[in-house]
């Protein structure tokens, strides 16, 4: 990817600001400019994916819900592993990424994926319930994230798959076992990450690991690009329904 396009992307991440009368809108105006080198930026900042959507395809078929599924560029980790499933649904609220998804779709050739244009806290398959439901660096951008987990409890198979991978912050006093973050990461980076209305939150993994049986947890740090020195935090979670 060329300098001058990282450049468009960081304009929009922090200079440009973000507008709408709601959700739906502020979505839109912050991905339609920076949707087309989307991917390419975002490989280098978002950490994790692939171990997660391997991890899940591997060991799963039915239907997978996306939800927050941007471009579908995450399905192209779960490899060869997606022809076994019946159906995927990459659930966004910016149309301007869903429409990437269709290009990619068309591309790769799968007949079974189909991109939506919803809300995750609210939207349901026709189908009925589903075997797997994943939030790729989508929980923080949600404003209401403990409403989108409920809908996906709702809608997943009793025994059914989790997969989350976000920022996060841990609580200044975590449960045993998991990570304890320093005053200076729990403060920067929820301020550093809210101009683009990115909210990592102490209480994602806490309530995940309340509502799911976990199966497989990372906590991790990632590089930023441009910003060599600086390490920002996030998790690999994978759970199942009780």
């Amino acid at each position: 990817m060329s300098f001058i396009n990282d450049l468009k992307i960081l304009y929009h991440l922090i200079l440009r600001p973000v507008r709408g009368k709601d959700h739906a809108q502020r979505m839109e105006n912050f991905y339609a400019g920076q949707a087309e080198h989307y991917d390419d930026f975002r490989k280098r900042l978002l950490q994790g994916r692939e171990d997660v959507y391997q991890r899940l395809g591997q060991s799963n078929q039915g239907t997978w819900v996306d939800f927050g599924g941007g471009t579908g560029a995450n399905l192209e980790f779960i490899g060869p592993s997606i022809r076994n499933f019946q159906k995927i649904y990459v659930v966004d609220l910016a149309e301007s990424l869903l429409g990437v998804v269709d290009k990619r779709v068309q591309k790769n050739g799968w007949q079974n994926v189909q991109a939506v244009a919803a809300d995750a806290t609210r939207w349901e398959p026709v189908g009925g319930q589903v075997d797997v439901v994943t939030f790729s660096y989508s929980l923080t951008m949600i404003p209401d994230w403990f409403g989108a987990i409920e809908n996906a409890i709702r809608i997943l198979k009793p025994g059914g798959s989790i997969g989350v991978i976000d920022f996060y912050v841990s609580r200044k006093y975590p449960a045993q076992g998991l990570a304890k973050h320093g005053w200076m990461t729990r403060t920067f980076w929820p301020v550093w990450f809210s101009g683009d209305n990115v909210f990592p939150s102490s209480d994602h993994l806490p309530f995940l690991e309340n509502h799911f049986q976990r199966e497989w947890l990372q906590e991790k740090r990632a590089k930023v690009p441009y910003m060599p020195l600086v390490r920002t935090p996030y998790y690999q979670f994978i759970g199942r329904k009780h």
